[in-house]
């Protein structure tokens, strides 16, 4: 019996989640632009097409637990009070000798790092080091970086938007695009944000 229990989880469809911060439809355009100017020096890399957004939390874990995240979710989403977010320049991670990630700085980033701590908690893992970003080009190799990181080096991208909502996505662990699971909107938001503004395909980590 142990050992046919083991077998059904195993052919159970695994899901990769993702749950996102988008930072609204002209931070979204810029960044777009600025993925263009990228792939212009490159050519396509892996996160030409993926949609600006913040990652929060990114799990993977068979559908039937679905609702019980959506329930945590949701619990903290009431919880939860909008807030004003800033950017302010590019910058870039290292990931070993071969490989940059580069993106957009968050300025404040304490409300992206006190909800996330809310997230984790909900599923007691305890928080680790988060840096709340928008990514422009991710895991480029190091002579790619290179050749275009003069675009960004020292210059810097003030904008701002207000953050009422995030939304959980998922996509088949065994690859494809990601989908729109559910928009949680915070507590003290009246109005619920429009999601077909966004096309949640594109979205990558």
């Amino acid at each position: 019996m142990h050992t046919n229990n083991n077998i059904a989880f195993e052919q159970e469809t695994l899901y990769d989640y993702l749950l996102v911060v988008s930072p609204g439809t002209n931070i979204t355009n810029d960044v777009t632009a600025l993925k263009k100017l990228v792939a212009q020096e490159l050519g396509m890399y892996g996160s030409r097409f993926s949609k600006a957004h913040i990652s929060l939390f990114r799990s993977v874990f068979p559908a039937r637990f679905q609702d019980d995240f959506i329930h945590l979710l949701d619990d903290v989403a009431k919880k939860q009070s909008g807030f004003t977010l800033y950017t302010s320049k590019f910058d870039h991670f290292e990931h070993g000798p071969d490989k940059r990630t580069i993106y957009i700085n968050v300025a404040n980033p304490k409300p992206l790092v006190e909800l996330h701590k809310k997230v984790l908690q909900e599923f007691d893992i305890k928080p680790a080091s988060f840096k709340p970003h928008i990514t422009i080009a991710r895991a480029i190799s190091t002579p790619e970086f290179d050749k275009v990181y003069d675009h960004f080096y020292n210059q810097v991208f003030v904008r701002s938007f207000q953050c009422k909502s995030f939304s959980l996505l998922r996509k088949p662990a065994s690859g494809g695009s990601y989908e729109l699971v559910k928009e949680f909107v915070f507590g003290d938001e009246a109005v619920l944000q429009d999601a077909t503004l966004f096309n949640y395909a594109n979205y990558a980590a």
